[in-house]
């Protein structure tokens, strides 16, 4: 079968905020880039982001990137690998400063300077008063960062494949990444994409999980890729659970909102996280608050008939407040919850909602793989943002971290990537082996004899992770969410798309997806029932302590016999002293 192809220096596998920054950076450096998404470029995830965006500009408060460098590393359990951590708080102010000469319309204070609002497990002076340094729009700054982005790339002419779905990648014998096959999803043509480089940057994977505050998009295509490709994941058992999703629904009730003053209280009306972070209360790190709002929830002070969550007031910071620095919230709890927060306070509950872990990356965005008693990258192949692993986030990611990850290490990985280009001008040979075997995906899909629906192998998926990979953890409950997981991959071998007769492209987009999940979920539930600790987003009840002398290590899973392996933290800086690991309280 000949498959029409195209060729680019770099092809950019997804549209959010880490592959807009990079694929500008190359644009304006004049290489031939080509970016695929899923859905239209706006539509990525990044748009969701609500918060803001970390940076030690001093605005409001006094601050340094040095004291943001300590409270990332200390919000990380001291799994962050510090060099990484360093470099991404020292060129923080730099780039929140680009991206308003870029255009992004923060919100302003009285003299005209970027506002900065108070988040979570923040502080001045290495564990001092509350920090205020998360730069904000309004409560919508991922939406005017990902639109700036967009507009900037359709300036620099970046090439854009709209509404195409990554199925793999593409190597030869070498070991080079030398493009993907993609899948335009109206048409269902294939189609190859070579280059030079390829930069995975295809967002987290969490529709692992029944309750979470993800798009439906968001399946780990590109960390599923990199497990086929022969490539580890690190770090997949630290999954995020956000405090503040919506109770039973899972949409994300910004941090922000806690920033600004509001408050988390039980059913007794009390400000609980007074017991369990005396300082900080409700902006202790995010990991804190949820294991909080369980053990509330579990011991029977939950809120509504059920029991079953905590409420967050904000009805204290007065309309004006709210409608000028929380107006996406209001309108959410009124179209949701058919409240509003200016009278009633909103119903909450842990959420499921970032992944920590991912594709393991040096600082430059460089995919890189144990070698030795080193490290060797994997020629022409870099990850950014939630995809990736650099380690800034390492057990627990701090709020506000993750749009500046994005634009920092996207940054970051175009600068390498313009370097990578003048070394290797001309394309590689590309056989038919390596895009036979990224066709076979699609085939497999093609004729299939009775089975279940792919849709109910989701939602049981789903159901699987939630049960057995949650807020606490156990060996017991960990071995029995692994077995289930297992069982899944094997049924999914017999699983039928829903109408033979007429087999829409969106439903085989679900059933590729589905096969990331899968691979996804094995990841994370093995990584976790390895690590006998407790650290960060990763609570072992069977384990309640954190142990740095044998678990102050990156895991690393492969898929090939679903083995574990283990690499250092990287705890020495770039030109500071570092932070050695202390107990940590809020």
């Amino acid at each position: 079968m000949t498959l029409p192809r195209r060729r680019f220096d770099t092809l950019v596998i997804g549209a959010g905020g880490g592959g807009l920054r990079a694929a500008l950076q190359l644009a304006q450096a004049e290489a031939n880039v080509a970016v695929v998404s899923k859905v239209f470029p706006t539509r990525s995830h990044t748009v969701a982001a609500q918060g803001g965006i970390n940076a030690a500009l001093a605005n409001v408060l006094p601050d340094n990137w040095h004291w943001h460098m300590y409270d990332t590393i200390k919000g990380s359990d001291y799994l962050g690998d510090q060099d990484a951590i360093e470099y991404m708080c020292r060129a923080a102010a730099h780039l929140v400063i680009e991206l308003e000469h870029a255009g992004v319309p923060f919100s302003r204070q009285a003299d005209g300077r970027i506002y900065q609002r108070r988040f979570g497990g923040q502080s001045q002076n290495f564990g001092g008063e509350q920090a205020a340094r998360t730069c904000a729009a309004a409560d919508r700054t991922g939406h005017a960062i990902l639109h700036t982005l967009y507009q900037q790339n359709i300036r620099a002419r970046t090439h854009f494949f709209d509404e195409y779905f990554a199925v793999d990648l593409l190597r030869d014998e070498q070991g080079y990444i030398l493009g993907a096959l993609v899948l335009e999803i109206e048409t269902g043509e294939p189609l190859i994409i070579e280059a030079k480089t390829t930069l995975i940057a295809s967002g987290g994977a969490g529709q692992l999980f029944r309750t979470n505050t993800n798009a439906h998009i968001n399946t780990g295509d590109g960390m599923a890729m990199a497990l086929r490709a022969g490539i580890p994941l690190q770090d997949m058992e630290f999954f995020q659970f956000h405090p503040t999703g919506i109770a039973g629904k899972g949409m994300l009730i910004s941090e922000g909102v806690r920033g600004e003053g509001g408050y988390l209280i039980n059913r007794d009306g009390e400000r609980f996280m007074e017991r369990y972070a005396p300082h900080a209360l409700d902006l202790a790190s995010r990991d804190v608050v949820s294991r909080a709002i369980y053990t509330e929830v579990k011991a029977g002070r939950g809120c509504g008939p059920k029991y079953d969550h905590v409420l967050l007031k904000l009805d204290h910071l007065g309309e004006a407040v709210i409608a000028q620095r929380l107006p996406a919230i209001r309108d959410m709890a009124r179209t949701f919850l058919h409240i509003d927060p200016v009278e009633q306070p909103i119903p909450v509950y842990p959420t499921a909602h970032y992944t920590m872990g991912g594709i393991p990356t040096d600082r430059h965005g460089r995919v890189v793989v144990p070698a030795g008693h080193g490290e060797e990258r994997i020629p022409g192949l870099y990850a950014v943002g939630e995809c990736a692993c650099v380690s800034v986030h390492g057990a627990n990611r701090l709020g506000g971290n993750s749009l500046l990850d994005i634009v920092v290490f996207g940054r970051a990985a175009g600068n390498d990537i313009i370097e990578y280009l003048k070394e290797n001008r001309y394309h590689r040979p590309l056989s038919d082996d390596g895009i036979a075997a990224a066709m076979a995906r699609l085939t497999r899909w093609e004729q299939r004899g009775d089975g279940e629906s792919v849709d109910g192998l989701r939602r049981e998926l789903q159901q699987v992770m939630e049960e057995h990979c949650g807020v606490f953890r156990t060996q017991a409950v960990l071995e029995e969410g692994l077995a289930k997981v297992r069982q899944l991959r094997a049924r999914l071998d017999h699983a039928v798309l829903k109408d033979h007769s007429r087999i829409f492209n969106t439903a085989r987009i679900e059933a590729l997806e589905l096969e990331n999940l899968v691979e996804l979920g094995l990841a994370t539930v093995a990584s976790a029932l390895g690590r006998n600790e407790s650290r960060g987003a990763h609570s072992r009840v069977d384990y309640p302590q954190r142990d740095d002398e044998r678990w102050l290590r990156h895991s690393l899973y492969f898929r090939d016999g679903e083995t574990l392996d283990y690499k250092p933290v990287r705890m020495k800086p770039l030109t500071v002293e570092s932070f050695p690991p202390q107990e940590r309280v809020y």
